[in-house]
């Protein structure tokens, strides 16, 4: 059976039975399709623990794949096969005798207190063309902050998911296809506030929270990228929307906030990937250790 036609397959399957998003299809799409590419195969009859073995030093050796690019390209494909196999496409899954490297565990980088202060002071007293950029950039960075959504998250909030009145931010069908609903501080508040006044100024009806400044539409990931790209170079802060999420679960434990209060408002699956925010806040730590009774 033609490999292309089995991924085709595939992410119908994925997508329809699974449920899986859509940047997780993009995902299988680019890895199978590079497989495909490299490896030069067009029938699924022919993969072989040799062929697979010789796709993956060369990731390694010729890429420099790191562990985790490593693991995840391992994961994909053998997510494929197992597919394949329990369709009777291929008789076994060869990808699992392949060994896996050892990931190199690191501690998330986040910004410090000082600079998350800045980056926020800067976002809102850049010298824009019009105050509605003024008021969303300002909001879009507090959201970052102040609640910790991840990047698809933030665009995809609809105006009905930010209830101001009873401070909540409800999240749709966030990673892993989870709904959860994130407190908001009265400071917050403020911001959206301000944000949605102009936004009402301006007419903007588009369902989206996070409308575009010259289009009734939804702000987009190309916005997006383009926008912080604008505020690391008026800062002179390095960071990504990502980091900006680390900073928002190390400035909650800081605070005094507790892990699985945390877990709950990052959307963690599980509470293990909320624990490592405990190593990369050394406020929290250095806090722990005065509880020591020879302190005393």
């Amino acid at each position: 059976m033609d490999i292309e036609i089995l991924a085709l397959k595939f992410y119908d399957y994925s997508l329809y039975m699974r449920g899986y998003s859509p940047s997780t299809l993009r995902k299988y799409k680019h890895i199978i399709n590079f497989f495909k590419s490299y490896t030069g195969l067009q029938n699924i009859k022919d993969i072989n623990e040799k062929n697979l073995r010789s796709f993956f030093l060369f990731g390694r050796i010729e890429r420099n794949w790191k562990p985790g690019t490593f693991i995840n390209f391992h994961r994909t494909i053998s997510v494929f096969f197992q597919w394949c196999v329990a369709n009777n496409y291929m008789d076994r899954n060869f990808i699992t005798d392949i060994e896996l490297p050892k990931v190199e565990k690191r501690l998330p980088t986040k910004l410090i207190k000082q600079d998350a202060q800045k980056l926020l002071e800067v976002a809102f007293n850049y010298p824009y063309d019009y105050p509605y950029l003024r008021y969303r950039n300002h909001a879009i960075f507090s959201l970052f902050m102040f609640a910790g959504l991840r990047k698809s998250e933030l665009l995809k909030l609809k105006l009905s998911d930010v209830d101001i009145e009873n401070l909540t931010i409800f999240v749709n069908q966030g990673k892993g296809n989870k709904d959860r609903v994130v407190p908001m501080s009265f400071t917050l508040a403020q911001t959206l506030k301000r944000y949605l006044e102009e936004r009402k100024r301006l007419k903007k009806t588009c369902s989206e929270f996070f409308a575009s400044l010259n289009r009734n539409l939804g702000f987009t990931n190309t916005g997006l990228r383009n926008l912080i790209a604008q505020m690391r170079a008026a800062s002179g802060i390095k960071f990504s929307a990502h980091k900006l999420r680390h900073t928002f679960a190390t400035l909650m434990l800081e605070g005094g906030c507790d892990i699985y209060s945390l877990s709950k408002m990052m959307g963690h699956s599980d509470i293990k990937t909320t624990t490592i925010y405990l190593s990369a806040s050394a406020d929290h730590l250095r806090s722990q250790m005065t509880k020591h009774p020879l302190n005393t």
